[in-house]
């Protein structure tokens, strides 16, 4: 497809505000269908996990085929979107994320974990590009200023995924939830043989009708007259992936994503344990605060949007850093349910970090933005390491509480990077 990239600074100059509205619109629809995905995983862990009869470490590879995707995609979508532009970083991304929608077909019909794992790499691959692409599009599509409200205003549709998700994984993904793990063991070779085709027809018509979603909507953004961000006229070269690292606010960037993604993971994959281990609840009571935390985390996307209008987006996220680290050591050191509400009032305030280390992240970046949004999104993996720390102190101590310790660190180092570590620097 034809790229004509254009000056940012004129193109701003020449164009009514409006002339963003429709791309932003549309690129704003792409946060909700990755929060989708990100947000469907626990329910596809629980359910792929009794279906195959899986042990934690096993069940936990869904989490670690996202993120590794994530990983390994991110600076291919920044090389692709360098030399083609976002919206063949968006397009390809989609038509990605369709193709693995639509594994799933072939993952259910052989009933191999493996292959449900390889259908979800490549829909994380395709999130990547979207992510790689979108993020900073979004930055770019109106003044400077105003970048951490518009990409914090769309991380917000993520947030309603957040709320959604768990809704239709629990009416068109989870069946048979009568049948207990013990059951499925004592089945016979028939019986079971039918238990793990019907688990898995449930996974895959639900996938098989985002895919054709995905693909309607990349259909509409190959036609979608997208402004395309080009290079400023006074600059002679993009730089490399080595010297964006030397760039001070973007390496600080990167780490505290890194951090805070793990923390994000932290919070979310290990609450119910928490809450059994510290709070004294079942699971059945415990998934209902779950879903009020999921539903505070996007509450906290909006609030936080609202209040970027009159405060600063570092001033902001430094203080919330500060409320959730005070929040975390009540989690720590607290006893009894109170501590469950101290989790819920962390994924309120953990809820704007991710866009807002993003944004300040590729600040006065220009044509390089690209290349710093890869180098971001590959900042994720921490969501695949940081856990495991969680997990080997709790299981060292003997305490979940104390296993918090972990993303206490992590949130130490998004409260660096808000009071300190943002502050634009191109040397």
């Amino acid at each position: 497809m034809p790229i004509n990239p254009v000056d940012e600074s004129s193109l701003r100059a020449t164009k009514p505000r409006n002339y963003y509205l429709v791309p932003l619109i549309f690129i704003t629809s792409l946060f909700f269908f990755w929060g989708l995905v990100h947000n469907i995983d626990p329910t596809l862990i629980a359910h792929l996990k009794k279906t195959f009869t899986l042990n934690n470490f096993e069940s936990s590879l869904v989490d670690f085929s996202v993120f590794i995707a994530y990983f390994i995609m991110a600076i291919p979508a920044g090389l692709l979107m360098k030399k083609w532009g976002y919206k063949s970083g968006i397009v390809f991304g989609l038509l990605l994320f369709a193709v693995g929608a639509f594994l799933f077909i072939p993952a259910a019909n052989t009933h191999q974990y493996f292959y449900f794992l390889a259908a979800l790499f490549v829909v994380a691959s395709g999130l990547a590009f979207l992510e790689t692409a979108a993020n900073p599009y979004v930055t770019v599509l109106g003044p400077p200023e105003t970048s951490s409200f518009r990409l914090n205003l769309a991380q917000s549709f993520n947030g309603i995924a957040a709320a959604v998700a768990p809704i239709i994984g629990k009416y068109t993904i989870l069946n048979n939830t009568h049948i207990s793990t013990e059951e499925i063991g004592q089945m016979d070779t028939q019986a079971k043989a039918k238990f793990i085709q019907e688990a898995s027809d449930s996974v895959k018509y639900p996938f098989m009708i985002l895919g054709f979603i995905i693909l309607v909507v990349a259909v509409l953004f190959i036609f979608l007259k997208l402004p395309e961000i080009g290079k400023d006229k006074t600059e002679t070269r993009t730089r490399s992936f080595y010297e964006i690292l030397r760039i001070k606010h973007t390496r600080w960037a990167i780490i505290a994503q890194f951090f805070y993604v793990g923390a994000q993971i932290c919070f979310s994959s290990f609450f119910l344990v928490y809450a059994e281990k510290a709070a004294g609840l079942n699971h059945q009571v415990a998934s209902n605060y779950l879903a009020v935390y999921g539903a505070l985390f996007m509450i906290g996307r909006v609030v936080g949007t609202i209040f970027m209008k009159f405060i600063e987006a570092p001033k902001l996220l430094t203080i919330y850093s500060i409320v959730a680290i005070i929040l975390t050591l009540v989690a720590i050191f607290g006893h009894n349910a109170y501590t469950i509400y101290c989790l819920l009032g962390i994924g309120f305030f953990i809820s704007i970090m991710f866009p807002t280390i993003f944004a300040l992240g590729v600040k006065n970046l220009g044509e390089d933005t690209k290349t710093a949004s890869s180098l971001i999104v590959m900042s994720v993996v921490g969501g695949a390491i940081i856990p495991l720390a969680l997990g080997y102190i709790a299981d060292l101590t003997n305490n979940i509480q104390y296993g918090y310790s972990v993303p206490l660190i992590c949130l130490l180092v998004v409260a660096f990077f808000g009071y300190r570590g943002h502050k634009p620097s191109l040397k």
